[in-house]
């Protein structure tokens, strides 16, 4: 770590937390340090952390998940040094380095071994329909994205970001987790402002993607049809399916699917609605259907994600269900 930064990351109150609670032994059993252990599913829309690790310390292992996540991960070195893959193809990461895993790309890294030290917080996420053009950086290793540091205040001003996605999310209520994600877009643009090759092909959506995305998003519960939406934005089906694709990364239905199960998880996580009730609300009118559906997207069924949310950190709408 510089001297000269204005700020000093050993003196994140999160670490001594987390280093108070793997001394104590409660690790996997709580919350705020539960996710940095092997088998975390990480089945929610957001989760942030800052990982510690000291040599031979009990963090100090390589995360190897060959299949990669279902969602994104960026990552930054706060302090230390850290090694990522193997081989030819390794690299070291240093404070001040980012790096952003797409879903299924590898994930293989752990503290540099000549490093006493390896500190980088993280933010798993799922991206908003639009944030497609800022998730591909110029330098890229085995589809991992990587952005060296741009100086102090970059530097200190993507911490501070990243803090202030950890607070917000640790928070139940449907706003912290908006506030979270609109700290997390800041996140994604100032590293695009960086990034030459974002620059290059930072060309807005077509506004007409966006139309659809907005009539689609304002009432989920409406069963629209592609041609019902590409009439909407005065274009034929195919052509609105194939800017789609080109813009958000994904097709019509795929993507209403996803943001439909994202409000389906912030209602279960907050609230006591019964699980058929809840189906229809987010636009499944099968309660079947929309069990398998949301077990595609997150790998639980709904009620089995409800129990992990309570159990993590229940609402108050859920201790008195609970009660």
């Amino acid at each position: 770590m510089d001297d000269h930064l204005r700020f000093d990351p050993a003196k994140d109150p999160r670490v001594k937390s987390i280093i108070r609670k793997l001394q104590g032994g409660r690790a996997r059993s709580d919350r705020e340090v539960a996710p940095l252990f092997p088998g975390f599913p990480f089945d929610v829309r957001l989760v942030a952390g800052i990982t510690p690790i000291e040599r031979n310390g009990p963090l100090d292992f390589c995360i190897d998940r060959p299949q990669g996540m279902r969602g994104w991960i960026i990552n930054l070195t706060v302090d230390g040094h850290g090694r990522v893959f193997d081989g030819a193809e390794s690299f070291v990461v240093e404070p001040g380095d980012l790096l952003l895993f797409p879903p299924k790309a590898v994930h293989y890294y752990g503290r540099e071994a000549s490093a006493s030290r390896w500190w980088h917080r993280w933010i798993y996420f799922q991206p908003r329909a639009y944030w497609a053009k800022w998730l591909e950086w110029e330098k890229q290793v085995r589809d991992v994205n990587i952005l060296r540091r741009k100086g102090d205040d970059f530097f200190e001003e993507v911490f501070r970001l990243f803090v202030e996605v950890e607070q917000l999310s640790m928070l139940t209520d449907t706003l912290s987790i908006d506030l979270a994600f609109n700290r997390l877009e800041s996140i994604l643009l100032s590293c695009a402002r960086m990034d030459d090759a974002a620059l290059m092909k930072n060309s807005p959506i077509d506004s007409r993607v966006l139309a659809a995305c907005a009539l689609i998003s304002a009432d989920l519960q409406r069963s629209l049809g592609i041609r019902e939406v590409a009439d909407h934005v005065c274009l034929s089906p195919s052509r609105l399916s194939h800017l789609f694709r080109r813009h958000v990364g994904m097709g019509i239905v795929q993507w209403r699917d996803s943001q439909r199960i994202q409000y389906a998880m912030q209602l279960l996580r907050v609230t006591s609605v019964p699980i058929k009730s809840l189906s229809q609300m987010v636009g499944y009118d099968d309660p079947l259907y929309f069990s398998r559906v949301f077990r595609h997207h997150t790998g639980f069924s709904p009620r089995s994600f409800r129990v992990r949310s309570m159990e993590a950190s229940p609402s108050p709408a859920l201790r008195e269900r609970e009660g």
